[in-house]
């Protein structure tokens, strides 16, 4: 049980990528840590290295569902929720619900625990953008109705409702931003381009790029990300923060990178560009600078070498 020198955090989607590495952060920070996931995204094996944690709790459930925890919770982190495209178009009234019913229940838990409460939001809020690079201030540039629109709108609309809950019932919230982010625990076949690419270059498939490939990202390694969702969870700031790493490549230079550094003789492949696929992506991060301290440390080259030895264990 939570002791008053001991607090407790509890992670929705736990076994979610990001997740369980905000999980192990909060545990090497003191935290007791519960955690919940209904594994439609989430994976097993990103917290079987908890196992016997006397620290660490999980409840296999969905958020969408009513939310009851029996004992004291300092800090709820919303994370659950279908992140990828193939994930949320194939799982789109989940993708809504987890955003709108899941998001009003974990808020719920934090008004009823006077906890801390933070949303994993996503720089997909700004849809295909006008502005460039992306501040906190800009509104977007979305399309409600189209495929996409079924995870950015839940997104914004859990935006919405956090900030309400502030406002109304002086919940604690904070909202991040999250931009592209890689590294281990990464799902191999999830549809985003960091493992699409690798797990391509490193079974010498051709690399699937979309569009003629001069479409932006910048990736940002989880561990910068997460010691940026950790100071933001302990500061006093209210308003979303871009939490992500400028440094802005086309999609094209990343995948001539992934075959440089693995050494890979894969082809490059064009197929057609998906509906409001955004063409360009770069977080402006001068309120993270600002506000958290925080900026990222790792540099790519480092970053993606160690999720390719990751990616290399599991082909």
């Amino acid at each position: 049980m939570s002791t008053s020198s001991q607090k407790t955090a509890l992670v929705t989607g736990g076994a979610g990528f990001l997740a369980s590495h905000l999980t192990d952060r909060l545990l090497s920070e003191g935290f007791r840590v519960i955690g919940i996931d209904n594994f439609i995204t989430g994976s097993l094996a990103n917290i079987e290295h908890l196992s016997g944690n006397e620290n660490y709790r999980f409840i296999k459930q969905d958020v969408t569902q009513y939310l009851f925890v029996n004992e004291p919770v300092d800090f709820v982190f919303h994370f659950a929720s279908p992140a990828s495209p193939i994930d949320y178009l194939e799982h789109p009234i989940p993708t809504l619900k987890v955003g709108s019913l899941g998001t009003h229940n974990a808020l719920g838990l934090a008004k009823a625990k006077k906890a801390r409460f933070l949303l994993a939001s996503t720089s997909e809020c700004y849809g295909d953008p006008l502005i460039h690079p992306q501040t906190e201030d800009y509104w977007g540039n979305v399309n409600p109705i189209g495929p996409r629109g079924v995870y950015d709108e839940a997104k914004r609309f859990a935006e919405a409702m956090t900030m309400a809950y502030h406002r109304y019932h002086n919940v604690d919230t904070k909202i991040v931003r999250i931009f592209n982010t890689y590294g281990p625990r990464m799902r191999l076949r999830d549809g985003r381009v960091v493992p699409a690419f690798i797990g391509q270059a490193l079974t010498g498939q051709p690399l699937t790029i979309f569009g003629d490939g001069s479409q932006t990202r910048s990736f940002c390694y989880v561990s910068d990300l997460i010691d940026g969702i950790y100071r933001l969870a302990l500061s006093d700031f209210h308003e979303p923060v871009n939490i992500g790493n400028p440094r802005e490549m086309t999609i094209r230079q990343f995948a001539e990178e992934i075959l440089r550094i693995t050494g890979s003789h894969s082809q490059i492949e064009t197929h057609p560009l998906p509906v409001d696929d955004p063409k360009v992506r770069q977080p402006n991060i001068t309120r993270a600078r600002k506000v958290l301290g925080w900026e990222p440390k790792v540099a790519f080259e480092d970053g993606i070498a160690t999720t390719i030895d990751y990616f290399r264990t599991r082909i």
